[in-house]
């Protein structure tokens, strides 16, 4: 569920990243992607495909429920670690209270060893729409990011949001770098889907943020194309009954293009927008 914060919120917190997100941007490794300057989802690809060639074997993760998990207790203690200013803390503390309970229909209750029953109340969950929550998302795991690659001593690793990719050429070692991240989530009171959480290897490929990436080639997910085959029929659909103009569908078709084509799918890309009957106005 995607929720943001009236307009005179946004205008702060805008405000409270662009001081805190210089500091912080210090403290990050190079190989988080996410809602960074210089980085995002096509450089994601492009480092996942350098290290498919590179490494035997891959090793997926992801939270469950990542955004209505996180702890606001755990949270604060990890910004009170760089924030010296008490009445910037005071700040992060009121907005993160703001989105106390907004994604609380999201989240399952997971008791953690050493928790009481009072442990349901503690509160959790950032909005995902807020600018502040996706910059926090990064700050929340960026402990788990160093403890992969200097204590786990991990060479190919990527995190995307709470997406994360480790490689190596020892299976032994993603199984047991496995149990160990996910102990290390466990203090941060988050859990991974560890039916999906196995190594496999690289030559085989790996889903990764909307495509299936392999060695030498990208396919767009099924489930994303036939996503996009629906949407862009309805946008055509909009179109001629006028309830949207050309300007509104050609960049709805160029942001939909410019992401599916960092993949080979120049043959789906003519299929899809042609069904759509909108292969002329796309100028493929």
């Amino acid at each position: 569920m995607i929720s943001a914060a009236p307009f005179r919120d946004r205008v702060v917190h805008h405000a409270l990243c662009n001081v805190l997100e210089p500091i912080f941007e210090q403290k990050f490794i190079f190989d988080t992607y996410a809602n960074r300057v210089g980085k995002g989802t096509h450089r994601a690809l492009d480092r996942c495909t350098q290290y498919l060639r590179r490494f035997e074997y891959v090793l997926p993760l992801d939270v469950q429920k990542y955004f209505p998990s996180i702890d606001h207790a755990i949270l604060e203690g990890i910004l009170t670690q760089t924030i010296g200013d008490e009445k910037v803390m005071d700040l992060c503390r009121k907005i993160m209270e703001s989105g106390r309970g907004v994604l609380d229909n999201e989240y399952e209750m997971v008791y953690f060893p050493g928790d009481d029953l009072l442990a349901a109340a503690r509160p959790r969950g950032l909005p995902i729409g807020n600018l502040t929550s996706q910059f926090w998302a990064n700050v929340y795991l960026n402990g788990l990011d160093h403890f992969i690659k200097r204590q786990l001593k991990c060479r190919g690793y990527i995190r995307y949001v709470d997406d994360m990719l480790l490689f190596s050429n020892e299976i032994k070692d993603l199984h047991r770098w496995r149990e160990e991240v996910i102990a290390y989530l466990a203090g941060l009171r988050l859990t991974v889907h560890e039916d999906s959480a196995q190594p496999r290897p690289c030559a085989v490929g790996i889903p990764f943020l909307g495509f299936q990436v392999f060695r030498d080639y990208r396919r767009l997910k099924r489930e994303k194309a036939l996503y996009a085959r629906r949407r862009l029929k309805v946008l055509a659909q909009r179109y001629s009954r006028g309830e949207i103009d050309r300007e509104k569908l050609e960049a709805s078709l160029r942001g939909w293009i410019n992401h599916a084509r960092y993949g080979d799918t120049w043959g789906l890309r003519r299929s899809i927008l042609s069904s759509a009957g909108l292969l002329a106005e796309s100028g493929e």
